[in-house]
């Protein structure tokens, strides 16, 4: 008997001494909130103003998440707020945080070194705001981190190579800062990375990445023919089998596209845009992006092999020549842009077959000839800019059929006639 009621204590002390536990962390991560709320200078909706209070359970305030059994904050998202403010040292209380997202907000200041306490960080997003101070090492301590997204802020100096100790990274943006220095080389230690966007210089061992989908080097000084984005390294485009989506934009990239870009059987999107370079295409891309790149030559008619494609673009370039007719086998086409190039020729009939078309940019050139009575046929056209070439004859009345058409301009052509009363019907 005596044994059964000294258990018995024993049982209540235990229970009494984990519910204060419990109850001390919830107040724990309150007052981490609050402070957290104190630091906040402006928050137009007024939200956290009127809900973030002591009057009101931690767990129930507004993008805030607690887990089901310990009952602590997990999951805190205050992205697209238009908030101002800097993030305080009690911040780093909130031990069992999850996933943290402050992107799109005017945060700014340092990031307290009191964070690197939050060791259970698996999404961490602190893009789009005002940040400054380096990126510290600490990271390297958070050991669960899966996703860190610091893009479009101003963190100054350079990449510690402690974050070759986060091997679960999944996903890293660090561009558009004001980050120096080489990459570090552990960069390419990161294996199980598939999403990479950064300015800077390529480090060796980024070939080692097979598992990369997203690749963004956009707005660097690289050099030397695309299929090698280091030239001193060779790493070759051939390496990242499961690549999707490669931004090689705004470098100094120049020759041609070889045939290797080919071989990246799951590329969709490729953006080449202010560059210097030229040639072939892969034939399974749904958006190619070369504006501004001084291509030249004519489009060559293989371009019809990218049966994929919705969204071409290769404006600003030294294109001469007739548009292919085999722009009539991109079945799936949304909007296609050879505006500012030197094309000739007419505009024929097999652009028609085009049937989701719904932007076409072909102003700046020479072309020459009547508009094709088809066009009226797309019904999807909500774009039509053919101004600035050498167009005659009357504008087809079947344009007036288009009902969605949002803008027309035809301006700068030598068409003749008067507008049909159809265009009421616009």
């Amino acid at each position: 008997m005596e044994k059964a009621f000294t258990f018995y204590l024993l049982t209540l002390f235990l229970l009494m001494a984990t519910s204060a536990l419990t109850q001390t962390n919830i107040t724990t991560d309150q007052l981490a909130l609050l402070s957290s709320k104190s630091q906040i200078i402006s928050y137009p909706s007024h939200l956290l103003n009127k809900n973030w209070t002591s009057a009101v359970s931690v767990c129930h305030w507004i993008r805030v998440t607690c887990g089901s059994s310990h009952q602590r904050v997990n999951s805190l998202n205050l992205s697209n707020m238009a908030l101002i403010g800097r993030i305080p040292r009690e911040f780093g209380n909130l031990s069992f945080l999850v996933s943290l997202d402050m992107g799109s907000n005017n945060f700014h200041g340092n990031l307290p070194q009191e964070m690197v306490h939050l060791r259970r960080q698996k999404f961490l997003d602190l893009s789009f705001n005002s940040f400054s101070g380096k990126v510290l090492s600490w990271f390297g301590f958070l050991h669960q981190l899966q996703v860190l997204n610091l893009g479009e802020n101003s963190f100054p100096g350079s990449i510690p190579s402690s974050f070759s100790n986060i091997s679960k990274f999944e996903i890293l943006n660090l561009k558009f800062n004001s980050i120096e220095g080489q990459i570090p080389k552990v960069i390419g230690s990161l294996v199980n990375l598939r999403e990479l966007n950064l300015r800077g210089n390529i480090p060796e061992g980024i070939d080692n990445l097979h598992n990369m989908k997203v690749l963004s080097i956009q707005a660097n000084q690289l050099t030397g023919s695309i299929p090698f984005i280091y030239s001193h390294m060779h790493t070759s485009l051939s390496n990242y089998s499961q690549l999707q989506v490669l931004t090689l934009s705004e470098n100094d990239f120049d020759g041609p596209i070889h045939n290797e870009i080919g071989r990246l059987s799951n590329l969709q999107q490729l953006y080449l845009g202010y560059n210097h370079i030229t040639g072939n295409f892969s034939t399974s891309l749904i958006r190619f992006y070369a504006s501004n790149c001084k291509i030249r030559g004519r489009i060559p008619d293989e371009v019809g092999y990218l049966s994929s494609l919705i969204d071409l673009d290769l404006t600003g370039n030294n294109l001469i020549g007739s548009i292919p007719t085999s722009i009539g086998n991109f079945s799936n086409l949304q909007r296609c842009s050879f505006s500012n190039n030197t094309l000739t020729g007419f505009i024929r009939d097999h652009i028609c077959k085009v049937e989701h078309l719904g932007t076409i940019y072909l102003g700046q050139n020479q072309l020459s000839g009547s508009l094709p009575n088809c066009l009226g046929n797309i019904t999807s056209l909500r774009e039509i800019l053919l101004g600035s070439n050498k167009l005659s004859s009357n504008i087809p009345s079947s344009l007036w059929n288009l009902e969605d058409l949002m803008v027309l301009d035809l301006s700068s052509n030598n068409m003749v006639g008067s507008l049909p009363p159809g265009i009421g019907n616009l």
